[in-house]
């Protein structure tokens, strides 16, 4: 029998993270931890409220399915055991990273993968004043991917020229949060590729997305409220050029990957995205990342500090996670 925890932690982030939908100055996470024996795997997960997600309903949710994880659900049965969110994603990771420490076999290889490298992940700018985020540009214009969280509000231009000459020389990707309208949209596109911003992320509500189709913007979109999992993949092509996976959307690495996999076949460019939280969420992410086009992955880089064995930073490349923090 598996012995099955679950521990909701608090991480300080490093001043405040803030977007379109509010701000805050801590991280909640849940971490699902398995012991099978000697052998321990792990999971983290962050419940997200745009999705209707609470940490106390999330965590009450896995721990309703101990009992059957103790008896060895295995991934594939998680996956018709569990609705796809938060919860679902720190028990398939926790379960990847059992099977490796059981095998002594890596997860990528697990998973049928090349063996991950080092890659540039983006670093998140919060929703400010122009001069604010000018300055925060400036102290972060050594790294190559910035990105920008935008607030749907008339000085978001103003932030992104303010951004651009603070970072005269970085790659720009700006998320609206879906703050923008149908009839901002492509005039906003227009004018933010006169600052060579390369992505522009979910500039629509979920529910007025369809005004994205067929649109010929000079920048490309990415979906990100609007994708989630496999189901729905169809309806986002001719809507958007990227589709950003992100493992609490997902609901876990095992699904993760199929979407991947279908996003390839449909033409669609990967992103791959991540919420704020620790090196663990990070770690099993950074498989989908050896095939992105766009790696942000900087929520280690958020917080105050980061957990024992966390991804090593050197400025913003990452390196691929050590066995003893996942895989």
């Amino acid at each position: 029998m598996r012995d099955i925890s679950v521990d909701v932690e608090t991480w300080p982030i490093a001043g405040a993270f803030t977007i379109s939908r509010g701000s805050k100055t801590e991280a909640e996470v849940i971490v699902v931890t398995i012991r099978d024996g000697e052998h321990i795997g792990r999971g983290e997960c962050v419940p997200y409220g745009r999705y209707g997600e609470t940490v106390k309903d999330v965590a009450a949710s896995i721990k309703g399915l101990s009992k059957q994880l103790a008896e060895g659900l295995s991934r594939e049965e998680l996956q018709r055991a569990m609705a796809r969110g938060a919860g679902r994603n720190a028990i398939d990771c926790a379960l990847w990273d059992l099977e490796a420490k059981i095998t002594g076999t890596p997860a990528w290889q697990l998973a049928g993968l090349r063996a991950p490298q080092p890659c540039a992940t983006a670093y998140t700018l919060s929703l400010d004043t122009p001069d604010i985020m000018r300055e925060a540009a400036r102290i972060n214009a050594h790294r190559p991917l910035l990105k920008l969280k935008l607030g749907g509000t008339g000085d978001d231009i103003a932030r992104v020229a303010a951004v651009r000459q603070g970072a005269p020389d970085a790659t720009l990707i700006v998320d609206a949060n879906e703050g923008w309208n149908a009839k901002t949209v492509l005039p906003m596109a227009h004018e933010l590729a006169k600052f060579g911003v390369a992505l522009i992320e979910q500039p629509l509500p979920v529910k007025d997305d369809e005004a994205l189709r067929g649109l010929e913007t000079p920048i490309p979109f990415c979906a990100d409220e609007s994708a989630h999992g496999l189901e729905g993949m169809t309806r986002l092509v001719g809507l958007y050029q990227y589709i950003n996976i992100k493992l609490d959307k997902t609901g876990g690495l095992t699904e993760a990957l199929s979407v991947m996999r279908c996003a390839k076949r449909r033409n669609l460019k990967i992103m791959v995205g991540c919420m704020v939280a620790t090196s663990l969420a990070m770690a099993p992410a950074m498989l989908i990342a050896q095939d992105a086009e766009f790696i942000d992955l900087d929520g280690p880089l958020l917080l105050a500090k980061d957990r024992e064995h966390g991804i090593r930073f050197n400025g913003s490349m990452m390196s691929p996670p050590e066995p003893e923090l996942w895989g």
